[in-house]
Order: C-alpha cells, then sequence, then structure tokens
C-alpha cells in the first residue's frame, strides 16, 4: 500500500513560476498528463480550461481554476535525469498554465466517522510561493470544491463537466435571498434555467417536508411576471400554478385603479407638477373619502391663496434674481403673475362680504400693475408675452397684501379621511369628470381648464382602452385582501407555490405601470406582514422578471425630473433591489441583454447564473459586475452551448461550470425556436384562420365562429 507521502506525490502535476493577487503561473512537469490523467485513482481530464487544480500550504491548499495553458520556450528547462555540464542551453518547449486562486481548501477528520472531510472557504487565506508543488485534486477534493457534499446546499440544478461531473447543489436561501441574474443571449437556454431552479427547489421542499413527517405543500411564493406568456405550460402538471391573464374567464388578471397610489397616477397620465398634479391629488383624496368635488368656498379661495403664496415666497426670497430673470425664468414669473390676477378676480365674484372682496380684488389689482409694467404682447402670437427682467423688489408689495388675505380667509383643515395613496376602492370611471368638476369649480380661467383637460384626456384614454379596462376596472368587485390572497399566495401557499403574471395581452403602453404598480404592492405586502408578524419575521417571496431589460433599463444622463412609467417601472424595482431581502422579497431578474439593465438592480445582484452571451457590451459589463476573479471563466462566455451557465457569487464557493438538468418537453417555456424546416416540408401543419385572429384582435371573438 501507497504511504500518505507517496500518494501525495503522485498527484504532483507542476510547480508554481511566479505569483500575483489574480494570477500564478505553473510551470508543468515534463511528466505530467497531457489530456487525460490517473493519478487520482479515476480518468480525469487534465490539462483542461476551466479545471482545478490545489496548490498546499500553511493554510491548507489554495483552490484555482485554470485560465490559460499554452507552450513556451525557456532556456532553462527543467529535465529529470540530466545534470549541467557548462554546457549553452538552447531554447525548450515547456507547458505552462494561468491558475486564478479562488478559495482555500481545509481538511479535518469527522471524530464520528474518523473519515477526513474537505471544507472550502471563500477567498485566499494564504498565497503559495514560487517552487510550490501544484496537484490535481482528488474526486473527493473535487467535491468540496463544488459544494457537492455541503449539506446546506438543498436544491440540485445540474453537473460541473469540468469537475468530474460532480453534482453542483445550491442553497436556496442565498440564491434567492439576495437577488439572482440570470443572463443569456436568446436560445441559450435561461428560460428553461428559470423555470427548472423553481420546479427543483419545490420538489427539494416538498422531499425535505416529507422526510420530516410534515404534511402539506411548501409554504412558498414564486410570481413569475411573464410578458410573453411563456411560463402557463412550465409548471400544468404540478398542480400547483395559479395563471392570470386579463379576461380570462377562469383566473382574471386584475389590478384594479384604486390600488394605484398617486405617483403612479401621475406618471401614468404624465400629470405636470405646477397644477394638474395638485388636482389630480386631491381628486384621489376626496374619491377615496367619498367627498363631493363641489368644496365650499372659503376653501377654495383658502387654497388658491395659500397656492399663490407659495409661488412667490421663491420671488420674495431669492435676492440673486436667477429664477425670475432671463429666459424662462422672467417669462415663468410674468404668467403667475398674470395667473393670480386673473384667479383673484374670479374669486370676487363668489364671497359675499365687502371686506373679503376688497383684499382679494387688491391682490389683483396689484397683480395687473405688476404685469402691465413688465410685459409686452408678442404680435405674432395670440396671447403671448415678451417680458422685463423681474426684480426682488416688484414682488415686496406682495407679501403684506398675502397676509391679509390669510387673515380673510384662514386655511380650512382638511376633515380627516382616506390619504390619495390609501387602497381605498374608489369608481374609477368618475376620476376624469371629478378632476373637471375640481378644476372648474377652483377658477373660471379658460387657459387652466384648457390645461387641465390634456390631464383628463389622457386619464379617460387610459381606462377606455379594452385590453386593459377588464384589469384596472373589473366587473367583479375585489377587495384587498383577496387580492393578495389570490396573486401573492394565501396562508401556507394554499392555493398553490407558482402564480404566473402572463402580460402577453396587456396594452404595451400600460405594461410599465402595471408591473411597476405589481411590484409595489408585493413589496408593500411583505413590508406590512413583518410589521404586523409577532416577532417581525419576514414572509419569504421569490419575484421573478421575465426580460427585464424591456422594464428597467438603465437611466439616461438627460432624463428629466418628470415621472414616467418607465421610470415608475425602473425604480419600484431598484427599490427592491435595495431593500426587499430585509422583508423576504427575493428578486430574480432574466435578460438577455445585461447591458440594457439598470447598474443599481445588477449591483444587488450577488449571484449570477451567465449562459451565453456573444455582445462586446454586454461581456463588458458582466466581468464589470461580477464578484469574483474570474476573468479567464468569463472568456468562455460566447461559446457555451445550450444549457450549460457559469454559476458565480455568493450562492457558490467558486465559480463553476454547470450543465443544467434538462427539463422535459412538457415542462419547458413556450420558448423554443421556431422549427421552419418542418413547416416549409409539410411535417407540421400550420393551419392559419385569420378571421377568428383578426375578431378576437377586435375584441370580437364570437364573430369567428
Amino acid at each position: 500500500m501507497a504511504t500518505p507521502v507517496e500518494v501525495l506525490a503522485g498527484l504532483v502535476v507542476g510547480t508554481v513560476e511566479s505569483v500575483a493577487p489574480a494570477e500564478i503561473r505553473v510551470l508543468l512537469d515534463l511528466d505530467a498528463p497531457h489530456s487525460t490523467a490517473l493519478n487520482t485513482g479515476t480518468p480525469a481530464a487534465f490539462p483542461r480550461l476551466n479545471g482545478y487544480v490545489l496548490i498546499p500550504n500553511e493554510a491548507g491548499a489554495t483552490v484555482g481554476f485554470v485560465s490559460w495553458m499554452g507552450i513556451e520556450r525557456s532556456p532553462y528547462p527543467k529535465r529529470s535525469g540530466l545534470k549541467d555540464f557548462e554546457l549553452i542551453d538552447l531554447p525548450f518547449p515547456l507547458r505552462k498554465m494561468s491558475v486564478s486562486p479562488v478559495g482555500t481548501l481545509t481538511a479535518r477528520r469527522d471524530r464520528k466517522t474518523g473519515k477526513t472531510v474537505h471544507e472550502l472557504a471563500r477567498g485566499v487565506a494564504a498565497f503559495p510561493s514560487v517552487g510550490d508543488q501544484v496537484l490535481i485534486p482528488t474526486p473527493e477534493q473535487i467535491a468540496a470544491v463544488v459544494g457537492a457534499n455541503d449539506p446546506g446546499r438543498r436544491v440540485w440544478i445540474g453537473s460541473s463537466p469540468m469537475a468530474t461531473d460532480a453534482k453542483i447543489q445550491v442553497d436556496p436561501d442565498k440564491l434567492f435571498g439576495r437577488h439572482l441574474a440570470v443572463l443569456g443571449n436568446t436560445g441559450s437556454g435561461k428560460s428553461c434555467s428559470v423555470a427548472g431552479l423553481i420546479r427543483w427547489s419545490l420538489d427539494a421542499a416538498r422531499k425535505a417536508r416529507a422526510d420530516s413527517g410534515r404534511e402539506g405543500p411548501p409554504n412558498a411564493r414564486f410570481i413569475v411576471l411573464d410578458p410573453n406568456g411563456e411560463y402557463a405550460k412550465a409548471f400544468q402538471d404540478t398542480g400547483d400554478v395559479r395563471v392570470f391573464r386579463p379576461g380570462d374567464a377562469g383566473n382574471p388578471f386584475v389590478l384594479p385603479a384604486w390600488l394605484w397610489n398617486s405617483h403612479e397616477w401621475a406618471a401614468v397620465a404624465q400629470a405636470q407638477p405646477g397644477t394638474q398634479r395638485p388636482l389630480l391629488m386631491q381628486a384621489l383624496r376626496n374619491l377615496r373619502a367619498g367627498r363631493s368635488a363641489r368644496e365650499p368656498v372659503d376653501a377654495t379661495v383658502a387654497r388658491q391663496i395659500h397656492l399663490y403664496k407659495s409661488k412667490f415666497a421663491v420671488f420674495l426670497s431669492d435676492a440673486s434674481g436667477a429664477s425670475y430673470s432671463g429666459f424662462p425664468g422672467s417669462k415663468n414669473a410674468g404668467f403667475d403673475v398674470k395667473n393670480l390676477g386673473a384667479v383673484m378676480r374670479s374669486m370676487v365674484a363668489r364671497v359675499a362680504e365687502e371686506d373679503r372682496k376688497a383684499v382679494l380684488n387688491a391682490l389683483a389689482d396689484a397683480a395687473d400693475t405688476l404685469f402691465s409694467l413688465h410685459a409686452t404682447p408678442n404680435t405674432k402670437k395670440a396671447g403671448d408675452f415678451y417680458f422685463n427682467n423681474f426684480a426682488s423688489v416688484d414682488f415686496e408689495p406682495f407679501r403684506a397684501l398675502f397676509s391679509a388675505a390669510e387673515a380673510k380667509f384662514p386655511a380650512i383643515t382638511e376633515e380627516s379621511g382616506a390619504g390619495e395613496d390609501d387602497p381605498v376602492p374608489f369608481d374609477i370611471g368618475r376620476f376624469a369628470d371629478y378632476i373637471d368638476d375640481l378644476a372648474a369649480d377652483g377658477t373660471s380661467n379658460a387657459n387652466l381648464s384648457s390645461f387641465v383637460s390634456y390631464l383628463t384626456l389622457r386619464i379617460r384614454a387610459l381606462t377606455a382602452n379594452r385590453a386593459l379596462g377588464s384589469v384596472i376596472a373589473p366587473e367583479k368587485d375585489v377587495t384587498l385582501a383577496d387580492w393578495l390572497r389570490s396573486h401573492v399566495g394565501d396562508d401556507g401557499s394554499s392555493n398553490g407555490q407558482i402564480a404566473v403574471i402572463d402580460l402577453s395581452l396587456v396594452p404595451s403602453e400600460a405594461t410599465h405601470v402595471v408591473v411597476a404598480v405589481f411590484a409595489r404592492l408585493v413589496f408593500e405586502a411583505g413590508q406590512r406582514y413583518r410589521k404586523m408578524s409577532a416577532e417581525g419575521e419576514p414572509l419569504p417571496t421569490v419575484l421573478v422578471l421575465e426580460e427585464a431589460h424591456n422594464f428597467v433599463k438603465r437611466g439616461r444622463d438627460d432624463e428629466d425630473g418628470m415621472a414616467s412609467p418607465a421610470r415608475l417601472c425602473r425604480e419600484a424595482f431598484e427599490r427592491i433591489a435595495r431593500e426587499g431581502r430585509k422583508f423576504g422579497l427575493g428578486l430574480v431578474l432574466s435578460s438577455q441583454r445585461p447591458y440594457e439593465l439598470s447598474p443599481t438592480i445588477l449591483a444587488q445582484c450577488n449571484t449570477f447564473l451567465l449562459h451565453r452571451i456573444v455582445n462586446d457590451s454586454d461581456q463588458d459589463l458582466v466581468r464589470r459586475l461580477v464578484p469574483d476573479n474570474v476573468g479567464g471563466l468569463l472568456g468562455d462566455l460566447p461559446s457555451l452551448p445550450s444549457r450549460q451557465a457559469i454559476l458565480l457569487g455568493w450562492a457558490t464557493p467558486v465559480p463553476v461550470l454547470v450543465e443544467m438538468r434538462e427539463l422535459p418537453e412538457g415542462q419547458r417555456p413556450w420558448s423554443d425556436d421556431p422549427d421552419f424546416w418542418s413547416v416549409w416540408t409539410g411535417e407540421s401543419a400550420r393551419p392559419i384562420d385569420w378571421d377568428a385572429v383578426a375578431d378576437e384582435w377586435a375584441g370580437n371573438p364570437s364573430a369567428g365562429g
């Protein structure tokens, strides 16, 4: 029997030639294996790119993966059995390789079994020295490197072709708890990987419950936002999936408009901050509280006084004149003065008391006088004016006038009730008319009414959209508790562990805001659950976003401050990426264009599953994002076959090439490549009934027969 020293010597394949923090150069022995190694007792491919080697040292053994191999000529070759007779050595070809250090492997003896147990730790505890021996790892050591024997790694996702086909398993707490990004070009297998990760995780949870004697299904919640309708069939065989589609008779996807908050309504209606947004907020407050649009006259006048006092406060406090000189500062100030005069005069007609009329007239007269001093009509455009620069002293008289007006019309404390963001039901059909009533009640200014009409026109267009109407204005009443129960999951996940939200029939112009509202509701549900739970414990939930590059695009430098549906969607997921972990909400992003994704979200993803990526800009971005020293491994991204991926980050101790488990045909998402040839040759039939398609498209499915 060979001694331990002899066994160790038999695994040596080379020596360390140079050491750097990111790269260790190795000189292979002349008798090291050329393609297949038998040193470990079983045939193993060596040397191979992305294979693993060990470099023993005082801390254990530094683990590195092979990132480069080649032949270099050396003037001093290592030749066993030959001595230097002071002859000139000619350049001699020697095999060398570069190794990237990724971790430290240690060994301990198990007290119960007496066997040696290998354990891998992230990071390099001690770098090797020049001349240290380089070894091929044994199958047991390889299994430890890829975490095959780690009891915390409960979910089997595939095997590693570069690690003797060892099982690759992951810890779901690390995989989903700190966000996962599945990236790769179309056709590389990422949709199957996402479906597989969900399925395999639930299978492992079922087995664990059965082994422990616990009855019932896993208490898990996976919510898949599916813009292409791919995932409906992927989980049908499980019986634990709820598929929601707009207009579906059995399980319709609904997101009632009263669940939207004021920020989301302002974004989708493109409400301007000056006048439209305050009216929008007030309409939401009143509708949720069940109040009439016609507010008391005193409240209307007090609100207008406060509004213009706030506007004029800028002119009174800014001695530099920067905010109201030049263009467009002087023009904005001029029209604020003009509107003040018109609004105050419209209020005079609605007030009975003479002393109150007097303070309003005084404000209007002062505004008209200041306007006439600075305004020159634009002869080429009716209703437009040129304005001289304004100075702070021009607005000084308004300080006393506003104070006198506020004394006559004190602010009325709004009665308690629902806020603009409270999820209290209201009739969405009244929304636009309610805003019109508020605008008409507030002033008779024709310009203002016209300005507000653009806002209500957009709201009416949104609510009149047939495809969206069933989503935001469902026929059947739904409560907030019912919505959370069906879309997020019931107690104990008794209604299924997977919810697939099929967004393929949601109008493209509304998809962003629908996704943003849905994501915010799931996030806030997790917040409130933790707040209400006795121990402050979170509710583990996983939110999967397919085609993420369409919804969380990186922001532009020239982006203005206006809220838009696309910006709203990005900000909702950026908040989840930053804070979701604290409330048990894990995020899974699937995208074929990493470069287009929000850097904030990608930076919060701690685990990456990288399929084939060909585009140069996408590859560069991935190299900058990944936390490990894997430059050589990422060089394989353009040439990875389908089903193979690189797993790296928090969920794996070292970067590893994984061949994902294969899903049967019936368990794959609807994302197969189109079979042109079989259709062309008649092997597969494709009958067409365009009449039925057109009728369904136009909202008349019965007409097609």
